[in-house]
């Protein structure tokens, strides 16, 4: 999408759009709110909505950090104890690998 042919405004509503719906559990959206705003929100010259984009593409990133951070986490610590856990392990595991851990 070329975000020059937008109307400021039109880019808001996007913008915000894209924040929200990051919010049911799609933290990509927030991904590509913030690689498609970066530049509208920090390097354009100044207009009036852009104090509103550039805070909706801070708590953008800031979102998809918190959710990398925890997704990570939880691989890490699921791939490293799923041995351990025996049959909730197994039961949390898509697929079920086969030989000694």
């Amino acid at each position: 999408m070329n975000l020059e042919r937008l109307p400021n405004e039109e880019k808001l509503s996007l913008c915000r759009k894209y924040y929200l719906a990051g919010f049911a559990f799609l933290p990509f959206l927030w991904l590509v709110n913030v690689v498609w705003f970066f530049r509208e929100a920090f390097f354009k010259p100044t207009y009036t909505e852009q104090l509103q984009i550039k805070a909706y593409v801070k708590r953008s990133a800031l979102g998809l950090l918190l959710w990398v951070a925890v997704l990570t986490t939880w691989i890490t610590i699921f791939q490293h104890f799923r041995a351990e856990w025996g049959e909730v392990g197994d039961y949390l595991s898509f697929t079920i690998p086969l030989g000694i851990p």
